[in-house]
């Protein structure tokens, strides 16, 4: 049966700020979802290859959905992330002046949770708790 639709129990999703430009939505989406992948290792699927044999990465066996929302949103999406137990990858808008993994954790460490200045979040979860969690965002245009 290869020709039936897969069929996912889980969400993969990036919830980003709606008054980001365009280039720091793809850089907020990449780092977000990197921390997704290097702790969910089943999350991702085999390296590909073409017809010539060249291989290529390995990417998530899974579509991941791109919702935005306001940035009076973002507090409570990640409230509500967090209530359900749920590890999740942020980036706040500190980051965007720091151009290390160091640096980026440092300014992160330097915030309390609920004074973090959120322009994304990722989660992985159930697909019921993230739907819960991101009620009232959109997907992405």
């Amino acid at each position: 049966m290869d020709n039936e639709p897969i069929r996912f129990d889980t969400k993969l999703a990036v919830l980003l700020r709606d008054d980001l430009p365009t280039w720091q939505r793809l850089n907020v989406t990449a780092f977000l979802v990197s921390g997704i992948a290097a702790t969910g290792p089943e999350l991702v699927g085999e390296p590909y290859e073409d017809a010539d044999g060249t291989r290529y990465l390995p990417m998530f066996r899974q579509p991941v959905l791109v919702f935005e929302a306001a940035k009076e949103f973002m507090p409570t999406a990640h409230q509500r992330a967090l209530s359900r137990g749920l590890t999740i990858s942020v980036f706040t808008q500190d980051l965007f002046a720091t151009g290390n993994d160091r640096d980026n954790r440092a300014a992160v460490k330097a915030v309390q949770q609920s004074q973090l200045d959120l322009v994304g979040l990722a989660l992985h979860g159930p697909k019921n708790a993230v739907d819960k969690i991101l009620k009232g965002a959109r997907m992405h245009p």
